[in-house]
């Protein structure tokens, strides 16, 4: 069974930063399309960020503040989240989409103003 696991969330005050991590098994490492996505309460899942085609994509509403990267010795993406906003909270997702959707459970992000 394929698992991406994510860690890192947490509570944090706005202007705060946090870091999320995902462990995802190597065979899948290199997937288009890797990257996290988020889901705020009572919105619908949405795209943050993303590695496609080698090259990093933020949504509108985090650039300049997110970064996601990636360490290939250890098959883990990262994002990297600064001056946090309370539009921030919400769980977030580390999946991959290309060739195969693989998503994992998330983890819990929560900015208080």
């Amino acid at each position: 069974q394929v698992q991406l696991v994510e860690s890192g969330g947490g509570w944090v005050q706005a202007g705060g930063s946090l870091r999320l991590s995902c462990v995802v098994p190597r065979a899948i490492f290199a997937y288009n399309a890797t990257g996290w996505s988020r889901q705020g309460p009572g919105n619908k899942r949405e795209l943050v960020a993303e590695f496609h085609d080698g090259r990093p994509n933020y949504a509108d509403s985090v650039k300049d503040r997110f970064t996601i990267s990636r360490d290939s010795a250890k098959n883990t993406i990262y994002l990297d989240m600064n001056n946090l906003e309370p539009e921030d909270t919400g769980i977030y997702f580390c999946h991959t989409r290309e060739p195969r959707q693989y998503w994992g459970l998330g983890t819990q992000v929560a900015v208080s103003s």
